[in-house]
């Protein structure tokens, strides 16, 4: 891995890091919202306890650590040490900042989108901030489930805890901030930038090719097709779009032919040239 990207990756694990703190000490910790992980338990344990949940962060992370290493690597844990001791940093400076609201719906959803934001971007960075972040990436690594699936199964069992400590009304808060949570993980894990595939079918197929290129400006692929009926040979136009792009595609198409078959699916992650590569 050459330095630079390693000091991306960083100073990814520090913003994250800082966006995680943010979301503990001025929505969760004051509203009792335990949204998941050693976050969650440090909210429960500092309620029971009054230990800062810094310390708390602080502490459980030692053989987590050990299981990274074990089940995910070398490279990884390295971030991981980084990140489990720059969080309770975080939360630590960050202690004395200001509850935002009193309200436990408001803090579950706009904490959970700014502690998922943090969680998103620091997976991204293939690192994490310790706790149960570790066993979400080896269910994620092998169970083959996404991301925020992962971390919504793991998490939900550490809600579970929240009964003994707190009323059942602010348990379902808590699940709340958890599917924020998770839903913003893989939105920043699959970008925001959402884009639809389209499979075009029609007897007009060259000039509907014709004005893609040219009016949209967008590439295309022919695939040869074969009617399972009349046992025609013709030629399926696919192409991805995005989104803001697909209501002028379907003008164009059924200017052309009103009797085209078009099949609309959406594409979660578009990688190559005009999406995930810039063009010329």
């Amino acid at each position: 891995m050459n330095g630079k990207k390693v000091y991306q990756d960083l100073i990814m694990v520090i913003s994250g890091s800082f966006l995680i703190a943010i979301g503990i000490n001025m929505f969760f910790l004051k509203n009792h919202i335990v949204a998941g992980g050693m976050n969650g338990l440090s909210i429960v344990v500092n309620y029971l306890t009054g230990i800062e949940p810094s310390l708390m962060l602080l502490v459980t992370n030692i053989p987590l650590l050990l299981i990274s290493y074990l089940f995910l690597g070398k490279s990884y844990t390295i971030k991981t040490v980084f990140g489990a001791l720059i969080l309770p940093a975080m939360v630590f400076l960050t202690q004395g900042f200001p509850t935002v609201t009193d309200q436990p719906l408001l803090a579950a959803l706009f904490g959970g989108l700014v502690t998922g934001a943090g969680l998103g971007v620091v997976f991204k960075a293939n690192a994490s901030t310790g706790g149960t972040a570790i066993i979400s990436q080896i269910v994620h690594k092998y169970a083959k489930i996404p991301l925020g699936i992962a971390v919504g199964l793991v998490d939900g069992l550490v809600i579970l805890s929240a009964f003994i400590t707190f009323t059942p009304e602010t348990v379902m808060y808590s699940l709340i901030t958890l599917f924020v949570i998770s839903r913003m993980i893989d939105k920043i894990q699959l970008g925001f930038n959402r884009s639809k595939n389209v499979l075009i079918i029609s007897s007009q197929a060259v000039e509907i090719e014709k004005a893609i290129l040219t009016k949209l400006d967008q590439g295309l692929t022919l695939i040869p097709v074969k009617g399972a009926y009349n046992k025609k040979e013709e030629a399926m136009l696919m192409c991805v779009v995005p989104e803001k792009k697909f209501p002028r595609l379907k003008e164009h198409v059924l200017s052309i032919d009103t009797q085209a078959f078009v099949v609309v699916m959406s594409a979660n992650e578009v990688m190559g040239l005009g999406f995930s590569l810039p063009t010329e």
